[in-house]
């Protein structure tokens, strides 16, 4: 068992990577067997304990490059995690539409020269929904919402499903895409997502750092923990084409909560005076980008599949300490 993930030295890239290396996968519905082969693909090397195990192959470079793609070989399955990120995607059209379109165009024509068609994931996004102010405000959206971006990243991954769709139609991949929460709480240093600050609202506490929240705090937002989003990515890759169902993308399940709520479960968890270092800044720039996403989802067709959202907030940050 072979699988390619770019992306792979990035938070879930790693995550993802460490999983797979300790169990037996069954991709698109076959017997489980242990990954024998895995390429790490991403714009850095990946971490220690990934480079040094023999299993591992890491490819250093970009999607865009042509030299980069002609080293990865075949798979039996691809996990595409690369990207640029929301925030960064918003300032820069042309570093967005090269990572996010670009790059996904290039990995989808190096796949189709594959002899057997892989199981590929994309990730996509819940940006692929927003509030267009010419329509009703958002309510909950279903599995069939029809998809209203309002961001240069929510229509870049739009467009990057509808491409894993039509190439799934051609029979040149098996294509699943998963619309993504916020994951939180992310480790390490911020980055250039506008959702960022829902991790550094928790993140920076716990280490005695202040940390600012640009929006209100009592928009709700949809989140979910690292463990639950890599559940999710993990079953689309295990699924077979009939337990899938329709090409088009489905949404993991998401659990509601606001800025305020996610502050108060810090305080009950590590105390008033963690809680207390967060401050209330508002950027208008932040709000502009996440307050156009939705909020709250009905997932029956994750559901079907086995999954579920966090059942809390407090559930999310015990995680992140554990």
């Amino acid at each position: 068992m072979r699988i390619l993930i770019t992306g792979g030295s990035g938070f879930l890239g790693t995550l993802l990577a460490r999983r797979l290396l300790s169990s037996a996968v069954g991709v698109g519905g076959a017997t489980p067997d242990a990954v024998s082969g895995l390429v790490l693909l991403d714009v850095v090397p990946p971490q220690p304990d990934l480079a040094d195990d023999p299993r591992v192959t890491a490819v250093v470079g970009s999607l865009d490059d042509p030299d980069v793609l002609a080293t990865i070989g075949e798979s039996d399955a691809v996990v595409h995690l690369a990207g640029v990120v929301s925030g960064a995607a918003e300032a820069d059209l042309d570093a967005g539409l090269r990572s996010n379109l670009d790059g996904l165009r290039a990995l989808l024509d190096a796949v189709r020269t594959w002899r057997t068609p892989p199981v590929l994931v994309f990730s996509s996004s819940l940006a692929v929904f927003g509030r267009d102010p010419a329509l009703a405000p958002l309510g909950v959206i279903a599995d069939d919402t029809l998809p209203t971006p309002q961001s240069s990243y929510g229509i870049q991954k739009l467009i990057g499903e509808h491409l894993v769709t039509d190439y799934t139609r051609r029979g040149l991949v098996r294509g699943r895409s998963v619309r993504l929460m916020t994951v939180a709480v992310r480790p390490g240093r911020p980055n250039a997502a506008a959702s960022s600050f829902l991790s550094g609202i928790i993140r920076e506490p716990l280490a005695g750092v202040r940390a600012a929240c640009p929006v209100d705090p009592d928009m709700p937002v949809a989140l979910s923990s690292p463990s639950a989003t890599l559940s999710g990515i993990l079953r689309a890759l295990e699924v077979t084409d009939a337990e899938w169902g329709s090409t088009t993308a489905m949404s993991l399940p998401a659990l509601t909560t606001t800025p305020r709520e996610m502050v108060a479960a810090l305080g009950r968890i590590a105390g008033p005076e963690v809680a207390s270092l967060v401050d209330w800044i508002p950027d208008p720039a932040i709000e502009a980008i996440v307050g156009t996403w939705p909020s709250r989802f009905s997932t029956p067709r994750a559901a079907s599949l086995g999954l579920s959202p966090v059942p809390s907030f407090d559930d999310v940050i015990t995680e992140f300490l554990s």
